[in-house]
């Protein structure tokens, strides 16, 4: 499966730019960006299909704006560098996961609840 959409019209093969969905309650035909997701009640179209879009007699069109997509600015890729550091650096006061053994306490079908013993003891030696 390819990761890029193609427009929804018969026989076109273009990449699909734009998402057009229907309201039907409200008699209005929604053109805007590019979905996230393919759904199955939208229509992906190219850029050629949505420029000749016309809504059906009686329906509104509305076309929302979209977007340039621009490249990443070094200050967003700088900016994201001293995230993943900051986010990379140990705790404060040495704050560490509790190392021992875990004692079951308790269980729900697949899951069980464990309770962490202190380094050095036995479960159920207190």
């Amino acid at each position: 499966m390819s990761p890029v959409r193609i427009c929804s019209r018969t026989a076109c093969k273009a990449p699909a730019v734009f998402t057009l969905t229907y309201v039907y309650r409200d008699s209005t035909a929604v053109l805007g960006p590019l979905a996230t997701y393919a759904e199955p009640h939208c229509y992906d179209l190219c850029a050629e299909h949505s420029e000749r879009l016309t809504a059906p007699m009686g329906w509104e069109l509305v076309r929302l704006p979209v977007e340039e997509e621009t490249e990443p600015s070094a200050d967003d890729l700088e900016a994201l560098a001293d995230a993943v550091r900051e986010a990379a650096k140990p705790a404060p006061g040495g704050a560490t996961e509790p190392v021992g053994q875990g004692t079951e306490v308790g269980r729900r079908g697949h899951l069980r609840v464990l309770r962490s013993e202190p380094a050095g003891t036995q479960p159920g030696q207190e």
